[in-house]
């Protein structure tokens, strides 16, 4: 009798313990989860590319004159998009001459241009993708 209670007792604390570990173990990995970084400023630093001023005539006859930089998602990508400069200032330009300025008016306006041209550019792209687009100048008149 004495053993069966010495026994009984063994498997709860052995049960207990590794209960204890598996929620140790849980709960490490979760916290490992939430402190996942996004890259550094010095790798965003390197995957972007600045493209130059540009000055265009919207549809409606008034013109915007902007200077953008995207952000790729790696240094591979941002080089390929270094290459891609005439193109995608082909693409800033086309997409700009078939606006009109009340389209490009408030934040609305500006955010949705951005994503237009983010996801355009993503379809050149070949390695990796534009993951923002940032205006670093912006006039329309």
């Amino acid at each position: 009798m004495k053993n069966n209670k010495l026994l009984t007792i063994m498997l709860i604390m052995l049960v207990t313990i590794t209960l204890i570990g598996v929620i140790v173990v849980v709960l490490l990995t979760q916290l490992d989860k939430g402190e996942a970084k996004g890259p550094t400023i010095d790798e965003l630093v390197e995957s972007k590319v600045d493209i130059p001023e540009i000055t265009t005539n919207l549809a409606d006859g008034s013109f915007v004159r902007l200077t953008l930089t995207l952000q790729a998602s790696d240094k591979e990508a941002g080089e390929e998009l270094l290459k891609r400069e005439y193109q995608v200032k082909d693409i800033l330009i086309q997409e700009l001459s078939e606006m009109e300025e009340e389209g490009l008016k408030g934040k609305q306006g500006k955010v949705a241009f951005q994503n237009t041209i983010k996801s355009q550019i993503n379809e050149l792209m070949q390695s990796g993708e534009v993951t923002q687009v940032y205006f670093t100048s912006y006039v329309l008149q």
